[in-house]
């Protein structure tokens, strides 16, 4: 069992990333159901709760049936990060995580996510005045430094430790990198190797497949793994994952049928939880990842991105449960450099 505070997960569990404009309730909900163990909100930006920003305070939306669930939020302000630690106590979710991570530019020119990489006195600031101001467990996901030149994971891990984080999430690759090139788990596995840490020290990084999630357990130790990408489109991984685990077998690829039942999940949630007009639009983004490996499917790809009412959207999709019934799937291949999200 891993234990986040008094939060008791599997024995390595596996986790949802947080990811900006993906892991919204809808999109949450349907990988709670395919095997996640723990989920986090997308990032949410301390001024933006403090301005009372709409789509910053929608994003603290969280529901029983998700938990365990943290809420992530980022800034570069210690008042500001202590004012919203405040607000999200309030909405009482497991955690709270911080994302010390985000390498995208409108974030890291706020002089905040990664881009206090580049000064550890104010991220262990920014993080005592969080862990001063909630109730709740904190945990941080970061990346592995600035560059190349500056990797400072290791001083890192330490000192948001002493802090009284309860968590470290590392992606594998310094803010320079962005996405590009592979994730270095090495030094993950030194953070965890390290006789001073005790806290539970979580993998990032290019998880796309069950033998790479064994593989990367068996040779960096960590205490579980967080996926992003591989589960856009594709939220059975994590039962895939775990049946490997126990089994040594692959489960076989999710069938047509399945496939429309979480997409219709996952569109009826986004109405529900959006509304009309924003569920439908959201859900265009998601539809080519559910349905890849199909051919043909490019006419039905486009009414279902083109249609205006959850009745239609839902024909179509019963009109592709029965072409494509009894089409058998390959095993997924992900090409994770065509997947772009806004994360740690």
């Amino acid at each position: 069992m891993v234990k986040i505070g008094q939060i008791e997960l599997p024995e390595f569990p596996l986790l949802l990333a947080p990811m900006e404009d993906v892991s919204d309730p809808p999109f949450r909900a349907v990988c709670k159901r395919n095997g996640a163990d723990l989920m986090y909100t997308e990032f949410i930006s301390s001024e933006g709760l403090i301005r009372d920003a709409i789509k910053s305070r929608q994003k603290l939306d969280i529901y029983d049936t998700e938990r365990p669930v943290g809420i992530q939020i980022f800034g570069g302000d210690e008042e500001a990060m202590a004012m919203s630690a405040r607000i999200v106590d309030a909405v009482q979710p497991d955690l709270l995580d911080i994302n010390f991570g985000c390498p995208v530019k409108k974030v890291v020119t706020k002089g905040a996510g990664a881009a206090v990489l580049k000064d550890i006195d104010l991220m262990v600031r920014l993080t005592a005045a969080c862990v001063r101001s909630t109730q709740l467990p904190v945990t941080v996901k970061t990346r592995l430094g600035w560059d190349f030149d500056s990797i400072n994971i290791g001083e890192v891990a330490e000192r948001l430790q002493d802090t009284g984080i309860k968590a470290l999430a590392i992606h594998g690759r310094t803010r320079s990198q962005l996405y590009k090139g592979e994730a270095d788990w090495s030094h993950i596995a030194r953070v965890k190797e390290n006789p001073r840490i005790h806290i539970p020290i979580f993998g990032n990084g290019d998880i796309d497949s069950p033998e790479k999630a064994l593989d990367y357990k068996n040779r960096f130790g960590v205490d579980g793994i967080m996926i992003g990408r591989a589960a856009i489109g594709y939220p059975w991984i994590f039962n895939e994952i775990k049946h490997f685990f126990a089994t040594g077998q692959h489960l076989a690829p999710p069938s047509i049928q399945q496939r429309v039942e979480v997409i219709r999940q996952h569109l009826h949630k986004s109405v529900e939880w959006k509304g009309l007009m924003p569920g439908i639009n959201e859900m265009r983004r998601h539809y080519n990842n559910y349905l890849k490996g199909l051919p043909n499917i490019k006419e039905y790809r486009l009414q279902l991105v083109t249609l205006k009412t959850v009745e239609e959207i839902d024909a179509v999709l019963d009109e592709i449960n029965q072409v494509y019934d009894g089409f058998v799937f390959e095993r997924r291949e992900v090409e994770m450099n065509n997947l772009r999200y806004n994360c740690g």
